[in-house]
């Protein structure tokens, strides 16, 4: 328990460059708090104890804005930055080094007993406001992008964007302890919406120039057609006045 406690401590510092000090995770971070409190209440849940590990986590949710089920299964080295209204269900599986943002949901879609909240395997970041819906599987050293939401299982290596949620990129690079080669940032994910907005912006770019060639020809052919008007209407005059003969 202790060796956990230290890890837990030791990735605060590793993936928040605004800590200072133990003490100020100690006493200032509620992701900290919402894991340890998580920990006793899943011994209890576990040990039968059902009660009393749902009063554990009550107050967890009370004082951290955080609600992890007792009966969900944790990793070592979970990381929640910020953390007001993460939901972590009953049946939901975390593994190792998973960061998460706020506002995420890991949630079930279904009232029938069983497994019906997600599994997120190792080295999954998960950013602020998504929603993992169901029982599905997000595979290891994923990325689901901020405001995401996921119904369907996402390969390995995999970036996830959008509502509902699809896979933008794949193939990431990783060490060989298993950590990300780049920062685990949401600088570089793509934008699936630009990406089809693009073509159809050029598509009606060229629309416009045609239709500028069009209104062009017309008032070529309205120019020309006023003109043989007016070459009519001297024809008429000279056939009604009488041709010179």
């Amino acid at each position: 328990m202790w060796e956990q406690i230290k890890e837990d401590l030791r990735v605060v510092f590793e993936r928040d460059p605004a800590v200072r000090s133990v003490w100020e995770i100690v006493f200032a971070y509620p992701g900290f708090h919402a894991v340890l409190f998580h920990r006793s209440a899943h011994w209890l849940w576990t040990h039968g104890l059902t009660t009393l590990a749902r009063i554990i986590s009550h107050w967890a949710r009370f004082w951290t804005g955080i609600e992890i089920h007792p009966g969900a299964r944790i990793g070592r080295r979970l990381f929640i930055d910020h953390g007001m209204g993460v939901v972590i269900g009953e049946t939901a599986e975390v593994g190792d080094d998973v960061t998460l943002y706020q506002g995420v949901s890991l949630a079930g879609t279904s009232i029938e007993k069983g497994k019906r909240h997600p599994t997120i395997e190792d080295w999954v970041l998960i950013g602020a406001g998504a929603a993992v819906l169901g029982p599905i599987t997000i595979g290891r050293h994923s990325r689901i992008g901020a405001g995401s939401v996921v119904v369907n299982s996402v390969p390995a290596h995999a970036t996830v964007v959008g509502i509902p949620g699809r896979v933008v990129k794949g193939g990431g690079l990783h060490s060989p302890s298993g950590k990300p080669i780049v920062d685990l940032d949401h600088a570089d994910l793509p934008d699936p919406l630009a990406r089809v907005l693009s073509p159809l912006l050029d598509h009606i770019e060229k629309l416009e120039h045609r239709l500028e060639e069009v209104a062009s020809r017309q008032g070529s052919l309205e120019n020309r057609f006023a003109e043989g008007d007016e070459e009519l209407q001297r024809v008429r005059v000279l056939l009604k006045n009488g041709a010179p003969g």
